[in-house]
């Protein structure tokens, strides 16, 4: 059934929906640059605003008779509503990079550094797609070089977006405006989303996940600021709050932009180090999984839910792993500090870096990419891989497999998982779910590294360009240095692509690409 026609009008509806929240989004970025004087900063957002929320009203004027949302066409408005939002994410770089006159650029950059400001590289709009787009998938990959020459208004833009996008458009549309009916909601909410059910409405679902999402990033500004303060307690009052506020809302998000040029290392604290390993295993955990903990106050759902045990004891061992790695390569000055730091960073999908990847031995990289960034956090929170659930079914499922040999053609056995019990047809289908979408998830990242590899600069390995793929696709934002503003533009074009599909978990992403070439969808339900 072809199905085109009807389609793009309720797609480009529910994206001016989408616009329109974008212009109110950039409205609180504006006020941040207002109160740092970055006046330009700041009429560079509004204007933003204005452009976006025009968009917006054009597109829902223009599809106004459009028809409620169906479950094809909920995908596709995923897919094309993320692409399109991350590219108008962009307009605000564009923007201020090219009304800000020079000597004002000139007065961003800290005195005594000899480099530019970072916003010049904005003046090319294809790095404004890239930065928007590691921002709001909370990626973390960056065009900034030195984050200190970009203005406050600029990197708190940045913070807050992959804050926003962490819990998600969709889902922050349906808290805040409500839209469409009942059903289009959940099947909206489902295509992006784990499609977890925590109250009988949809929109209240929603909001009870901004709730909790809401409290934990409180929760990590409240414990930076304390702890910075604590550790370092000649750090100037102020750089701490915006650094802390700023921190916590990347953390959370596991997006990690930082606000200091050389991430968390430039504190020059291990105790720093250790400070900052919370919040971003905070930020690897469900949203469902804290809105038990948090809102219904099932303190015992800490050690019973199934990824959050699995996660605390990758981590422990993980760490330990990597460390030794590092420390049998003899790499790295530190490799116990760094070892720890780098695999929580990397697992939870973080990527706050406080080690030179670069300088890594083969070995190491292999293991962080395939043992942390490769499987990531839990299903249900902000990270990307192919989530903690899949590899825990995976694993179960070949044990299962192997167990099965030693039983009798006749026996029947249920097989336990995450406290409910499956028929063995049950247990095949969902480990078949979940190897389908490791492979397609493997076989996107392989042609993402092949790319990386053929077009990157002289100096790197394959090793670099896999651990560079991995670190776009599963929204990881740890860098070897292959990511800069030199990059060739086809790196960039497949990176943009990696982070819009890994943070969408593929198939809305494909079943766009399917509606734009054959113009057909499902069969209606």
């Amino acid at each position: 059934m072809r199905i085109s026609g009807k389609t793009w009008p309720v797609v480009l509806k529910e994206t001016g929906r989408l616009f329109w929240m974008l212009g109110f989004i950039f409205i609180v970025p504006a006020i941040v640059s207002a109160s740092c004087k970055e006046w330009y900063s700041a009429g560079g957002f509004i204007l933003s605003a204005f452009i976006s929320m025009s968009f917006g009203l054009i597109l829902r004027y223009l599809n106004r008779n459009a028809d409620e949302p169906l479950f094809n066409n909920a995908l596709i408005i995923v897919a094309f509503g993320w692409l399109a939002a991350t590219f108008m994410g962009g307009l605000p770089f564009y923007i201020i990079a090219n009304i800000t006159p020079p000597e004002v650029l000139n007065r961003l950059v800290p005195e005594g550094a000899t480099y530019q400001s970072s916003l010049l590289f904005f003046k090319n709009p294809l790095h404004c797609f890239f930065e928007s787009m590691s921002a709001y998938t909370t990626t973390g990959l960056t065009m900034v070089v030195h984050e200190p020459s970009a203005g406050k208004g600029v990197l708190f833009y940045r913070s807050f977006a992959q804050w926003l996008g962490g819990a998600g458009f969709i889902i922050l549309a349906l808290a805040v405006l409500n839209p469409g009916s009942g059903r289009s909601s959940i099947l909206m909410y489902r295509s992006e989303a784990t499609g977890i059910k925590l109250k009988p409405k949809i929109i209240e679902t929603t909001r009870g996940i901004w709730k909790a999402y809401s409290f934990i990033t409180l929760f990590s500004a409240i414990y930076l600021i304390i702890g910075t303060r604590l550790i370092l307690p000649d750090y100037p009052l102020s750089d701490n709050l915006f650094d802390s506020v700023n921190h916590a809302m990347a953390g959370q998000s596991t997006g990690g932009f930082s606000t200091l040029d050389d991430s968390i290392a430039t504190y020059k604290s291990p105790v720093m180090d250790v400070l900052y390993i919370l919040p971003m295993a905070l930020g690897s955990f469900s949203l469902p999984f804290f809105y038990r903990l948090i809102i219904l106050g099932r303190f015992s759902e800490f050690w019973k839910d199934i990824q959050t045990r699995a996660l605390i004891i990758s981590y422990f061992f993980g760490g330990i792993i990597l460390s030794f790695l590092l420390y049998y390569a003899q790499c790295v000055p530190e490799p116990f500090r760094e070892g720890t730091f780098q695999f929580v960073s990397a697992m939870s999908t973080t990527g706050w870096q406080t080690s030179n990847i670069s300088i890594w031995d083969t070995p190491s990289i292999v293991f962080i990419v395939f043992a942390a960034m490769f499987i990531g956090g839990a299903s249900g929170a902000t990270v990307g891989g192919i989530k903690m659930i899949r590899a825990l079914i995976i694993e179960k499922g070949i044990r299962w497999q192997i167990n099965k040999v030693f039983l009798s053609r006749n026996t029947i056995k249920t097989i336990k998982f995450d406290g409910k019990s499956m028929l063995p047809d049950q247990m095949n289908a969902e480990m078949a779910n979940a190897a389908v979408f490791a492979l397609l998830f493997f076989m996107i990242l392989f042609a993402g590294t092949f790319i990386t590899y053929f077009f990157m600069p002289d100096g790197y390995s394959f090793a670099d360009a896999l651990f560079e793929s991995t670190s776009a696709q599963s929204t990881v934002g740890l860098s070897t240095g292959i990511t800069d503003p030199f990059m060739h533009p086809a790196i960039e074009i497949t990176y943009i692509f990696q982070m819009w599909a890994g943070r969408l978990e593929i198939i809305p992403v494909l079943a766009l690409f399917r509606v734009l070439m054959t113009g057909t969808g499902y069969r209606k339900i």
